[in-house]
C-alpha cells in the first residue's frame, strides 16, 4: 500500500512529552515516546512479549539512557527499539530479536510525521514554502477529529462552490456563489490551481470589510494541500498582507480523520487564541457537511458522482489518486 510509504502527521510535536503517547495512523496503534536527547519516536504500539500496549508503559533510565518500560511485564526498550532488560531474569541478555515494531518519525511544522514503511526510499514531506519563511508567524491550529476519509476532506479543501452555503457570511454569501474558470494543471505532487477567485464578507480573521480574494491551491501529496490567498488591500488594512495555509491530515482509518492546519501570516501583532478561534469556526461549519457526505470513501470512478467545470480541480484530484494507486479512504 503506497500510503504506508508517504509520510503522515499524528500529533501537535508539543503534545509528546515525557509519558508514551498513543495515537492512530491507517488503521494501525502507535505509540509516540521522547528518549533522553528528546528524539521523537513511533514505534507499533505493542510489547512483542505479550502485546500488551506499550503506550500504557513509562519512560525510564536503563544503564544512563532513556528506555520505554513495557506496562506488563516491565521489559525496557532502547531507543532502537531492542529490549535491553527482562526484569524477571536480572542475567538474561536480550538476543537482537528481542526488540518492538520500529517506524520512521520525525518533526517538522510543528508536528510530528511518521512513515510506516521505508520501501519508497527518501519520500519527501508534503511542502509548505511558507514554513522557511521567516517573514510569516506560524500558528498551529486543531486537532479536529472528522468521521470522514482524507480524500474527501482534501476536496473540500479544494472546493469553492461550498462558500455561499456552507460559510455564508465569512467567505461567502448565497447570492455571490458564483464561480469564476480558473486553471488547473497537474503537478508531481498532484495539482495546482490558480486565478480562482471568490466574494467573502469575511476573507480572514484580520478582515475589516467584504473583498474579493484570489486563491491558489496545491496538492503536494495524497493527504495534502497548501492555500494561499490574497484579499483586496484596502480590506485588511495591513501592509503587504500575506496568509498560507497548510491543510495537514492524519488518517487514522479508512473513514476517520485527525486535521490540523499550519496558519501562515504576515500579521505578527494578532493573538494565537483570535487566529485558532477563526480557524475553528470555519472547520466546524465544514465538519457536519463532511460527516454526512455518501459514501464516506471518495469515489475515483467520476461516473459515480455529478460533476461540472467548478469541481475541475477536484476531478483532476481524484485522477491524480487513481494514477498513483491510492487505495486507503477511496472506492
Amino acid at each position: 500500500m503506497i500510503e504506508r510509504q508517504l509520510w503522515h502527521p499524528v500529533a501537535l510535536a508539543e503534545e509528546v512529552a515525557a509519558a508514551p503517547m498513543a495515537v492512530r495512523l491507517l488503521g494501525e496503534n502507535l505509540v509516540l515516546w521522547r528518549d533522553g536527547a528528546a528524539a521523537v519516536h513511533a514505534w507499533a504500539d505493542r510489547c512483542p512479549h505479550r502485546g500488551a500496549r506499550l503506550s500504557l508503559g513509562r519512560v525510564v533510565a536503563c544503564d544512563g539512557a532513556a528506555t520505554l518500560e513495557c506496562p506488563y511485564h516491565g521489559w525496557r526498550f532502547e531507543a532502537g527499539g531492542r529490549c535491553v532488560q527482562v526484569p524477571a531474569l536480572p542475567d538474561f541478555v536480550p538476543p537482537a530479536t528481542h526488540r518492538a515494531a520500529t517506524h520512521a518519525a520525525l518533526e517538522a511544522q510543528g508536528l510530528v510525521w511518521v512513515r510506516l514503511d521505508a520501501e519508497g526510499g527518501d519520500a519527501p514531506l508534503p511542502a509548505f514554502a511558507a514554513e522557511d519563511d521567516a517573514r510569516m508567524r506560524k500558528i498551529s491550529c486543531g486537532p479536529y477529529d472528522v468521521e470522514t476519509s482524507a480524500p474527501r476532506l482534501v476536496e473540500n479543501f479544494l472546493d469553492m462552490a461550498h462558500f455561499g452555503f456552507v460559510h455564508e457570511g465569512w467567505l461567502g454569501a448565497r447570492e455571490m456563489a458564483v464561480i469564476d474558470d480558473y486553471r488547473v494543471e497537474a503537478t508531481p505532487g498532484g495539482l495546482r490551481a490558480t486565478g480562482c477567485k471568490a466574494w467573502q464578507p469575511q476573507s480572514t480573521v484580520n478582515s475589516t470589510a467584504p473583498a474579493q480574494v484570489e486563491y491558489s491551491y496545491e496538492v503536494t501529496a495524497p493527504y495534502a494541500a497548501v492555500l494561499t490567498k490574497v484579499p483586496e488591500a484596502a480590506s485588511i488594512g495591513l501592509d503587504g498582507y500575506r496568509e498560507s495555509i497548510a491543510l495537514q491530515i492524519c488518517p487514522v482509518d479508512a473513514e476517520r480523520c485527525r486535521v490540523w492546519f499550519r496558519f501562515a501570516t504576515s500579521d505578527f501583532e494578532r493573538d494565537e487564541a483570535t487566529v485558532r478561534a477563526f480557524q475553528d469556526t470555519i472547520f466546524l461549519q465544514d465538519k457536519p457537511v463532511l460527516e454526512s457526505q455518501s459514501p464516506k470513501r471518495l469515489p475515483l470512478d467520476l461516473r459515480a458522482e455529478l460533476h461540472t467545470v467548478a469541481d475541475k480541480a477536484s476531478s483532476l484530484y481524484r485522477r491524480h489518486l487513481k494514477m498513483r494507486g491510492i487505495t486507503f479512504g477511496v472506492c
